[in-house]
């Protein structure tokens, strides 16, 4: 009579923990289901599922820009500063300045007509000097690596213009003083210059 009270105890105890360990099954997997609801509703339709018929065709532009999620507007400083950080090419007095985006070795969009003179410069004869520059803010070590690195893209442009390797001369880079803002004087630290000698 003993054994079957304690056969019916563990019974009623098996019972109740197998209870307890589905409800807690239920209840992960029910905030699982709600969590991947919630993150499915808040990612907006693709472009593609968009229903656009032929004949709303100009109105296909402003169908996509209502699906997509608002951008943020942006200050006047915060336009300025991705202005100056965006890669850019200059010729100044016969120098042409080469500006780099932050943390990048990419030649800016029109170089090679920036290039033209100097390849001109070069075919008759005068070397080209390629002189890099890099601010004091964070690690030298790398920031001095990362502005050869851009002085190497741009030797690599002009010998793909077709100057010679013997008329390109490679200066060290210098680090430029005073800077540390995404103002001017930044873009100036991220800037490769080329002149004719």
């Amino acid at each position: 009579m003993f054994s079957q009270d304690d056969d019916g105890s563990q019974g009623l105890v098996l019972a109740l923990l197998a209870g307890l360990i589905a409800m807690v099954l239920a209840l992960v997997m029910g905030v699982g289901i709600s969590h991947r609801a919630a993150v499915l509703r808040a990612v907006p339709a693709p472009a593609a599922a968009l229903p656009i018929n032929p004949a709303s065709a100009a109105t296909a532009p402003a169908a996509v820009a209502s699906a997509l999620p608002a951008a943020p507007l942006l200050s006047a400083a915060q336009l300025a500063q991705a202005a100056s950080d965006a890669a850019s090419v200059k010729v100044e007095q016969g120098v042409v300045k080469f500006y780099f985006a932050s943390n990048n070795a990419q030649l800016a969009a029109g170089a090679g007509e920036a290039l033209a003179d100097m390849v001109k410069g070069a075919q008759s004869g005068r070397k080209l000097l390629i002189s890099g520059f890099h601010d004091a803010v964070g690690n030298p070590v790398y920031n001095a690596a990362l502005a050869q690195r851009r002085a190497l893209a741009v030797r690599d442009a002009l010998k793909n213009a077709g100057v010679d390797d013997r008329q390109i001369e490679l200066k060290k880079p210098e680090q430029m003083v005073g800077t540390g803002t995404n103002s001017g004087s930044d873009a100036e630290a991220r800037r490769v210059e080329i002149s004719l000698q």
